[in-house]
């Protein structure tokens, strides 16, 4: 029986709907005999037979020899391929009913579909890559902004996997000095000095890239700025002007907002994810209470809050303290904007800088946008690290972290050596875990499964 990872698998690498081009991928043991049998080549070679990394012009065709499209297929012998085995990659016209033609076409001819990220999934298996570079290449298709792009590359060129390894290479020369230490007892060899300056190095780089995890995830994800303020201080319509579309409801009715509404926009390569919120103000309507429960939350959440008030109206008692308790929680991301300044401004006292807009009038919107800009800027430079953790590397530095701690214990005083290369070992589980190397079949399927068919 052939074995399941060595079976010819085929899918479209390319997303549905309309286009020019599509690819469909085929890898496998017999690869190259089923598309020598679906496809007929203008040269009258047979695909088995050109030379590997070959662009060739022909036909793919059903099982009685009709034209399904003309095509180009690119031939690319094992192992020197992304998955280590056969691949042809067909690139035909992009018309879904083509598509799933060529398909079935490989599918009679006994591939079968490939399951999701099985492609990346082989490339692993056959140590092309390791685990982390492909999740790297989830993390590329879906990257959010220029930066994360870049940084997705590099993962993908193995920064992420670089830094793994010199954190490996450290602790096994930690675990090397310790079983030095108990098989040479008699000789007097004593290398504690040595392995406490290790396992510190190793906790202070982890504890940098921790602590980066935040801005990483901005990065990943793109930036969330909301925009938080009473009833009618203008919130759909400044959000609506940062969007250049009518996309909140905006009329003189106080309360129209009563769910959060999210847009995105690109500027300057990034991600930017607006939320409008509902209005905080004092009310007994349950709905409006759930309403300003989820505006209080997005603020919690987001990176950047526009904390909007009307500055044509005093501030009643509730609502100044609901600001006020706002800004002491969230200074460093808060842009204060007095709304409406168009109409006649009333003093108000926070502790906080404003600047003053009006949507009706166009005033001072390019400068709200470089302000904006410029606090986007600021969250990306606290990004030192050439790579973004997913939240599973997250999650296994967190606990190599924790393990690594209880070593650092055992070495204050004096070091039981035997005990320490244990616990040094199942550290180094730990690495393992994260580059592929150690990890359970169901986890690799459960981090597979968060990729697309094609890749």
């Amino acid at each position: 029986m052939q074995f399941y990872d060595d079976q010819t698998i085929i899918a479209q690498a390319t997303p549905r709907g309309s286009g020019a081009i599509a690819v469909v991928r085929i890898s496998g043991e017999n690869a190259l005999s089923i598309a020598s049998t679906i496809g007929s080549l203008a040269s009258g070679k047979k695909i088995v037979d050109v030379a590997t990394n070959t662009i060739n012009l022909g036909f793919v065709v059903d099982s009685a020899g009709n034209r399904i499209d003309q095509v180009l297929f690119l031939v690319m012998h094992g192992p020197k391929t992304f998955t280590g085995q056969d691949t042809v990659e067909i690139t035909c016209h992009n018309n879904q009913l083509i598509i799933e033609q060529i398909i079935n076409a490989a599918l009679f001819c006994g591939a079968r579909i490939a399951d999701r990220g099985e492609f990346s999934k082989r490339a692993v298996l056959n140590n092309k890559i390791d685990l982390m570079q492909a999740e790297s290449i989830n993390e590329l298709i879906h990257a959010q902004s220029e930066v994360g792009l870049k940084q997705s590359l590099a993962q993908v060129e193995g920064s992420l996997s670089s830094w793994i390894v010199n954190l490996e290479q450290a602790l096994l020369k930690a675990l090397a000095f310790c079983e030095a230490s108990f098989e040479f007892i008699e000789e007097d060899i004593n290398f504690d000095e040595s392995i406490r300056h290790i396992v510190e190095d190793v906790l202070e780089t982890i504890k940098s890239i921790k602590n980066s995890y935040n801005y990483q995830q901005q990065i990943r994800q793109g930036i969330r700025i909301a925009l938080i303020g009473s009833v009618n201080a203008g919130k759909s319509s400044l959000f609506n002007k940062l969007l250049n579309q009518q996309r909140s409801i905006v009329t003189e009715l106080a309360g129209t907002t009563r769910d959060v509404i999210e847009a995105h926009l690109t500027r300057d390569g990034n991600c930017w994810t607006l939320i409008d919120t509902a209005g905080i103000r004092e009310t007994d309507n349950e709905i409006e209470q759930e309403g300003i429960k989820r505006s209080l939350r997005e603020a919690d959440l987001a990176d950047i809050i526009l904390l909007i008030f009307d500055s044509s109206r005093h501030l009643s008692d509730c609502e100044h303290q609901v600001y006020q308790e706002l800004i002491e929680r969230h200074a460093q991301k808060i842009i204060l904007i007095a709304h409406k300044s168009d109409c006649a401004l009333v003093e108000h006292s926070f502790n906080v800088d404003s600047i003053q807009v009006s949507t009706a009038a166009n005033k001072n919107v390019d400068i709200l946008e470089k302000k904006i800009a410029a606090n986007v800027a600021k969250l990306f430079e606290n990004i030192e690290s050439p790579f973004l953790l997913n939240e599973r590397q997250y999650k296994l530095i967190i606990t190599l972290e924790q393990k690594l701690s209880e070593v650092k214990s055992m070495i204050n005083n004096v070091i039981q050596h035997e005990l320490l290369a244990f616990h040094l070992k199942d550290a180094l589980a730990f690495i393992g875990e994260l580059t592929g190397r150690s990890i359970a079949e169901n986890g690799m399927d459960k981090i597979f499964r968060e990729f697309c068919v094609g890749k």
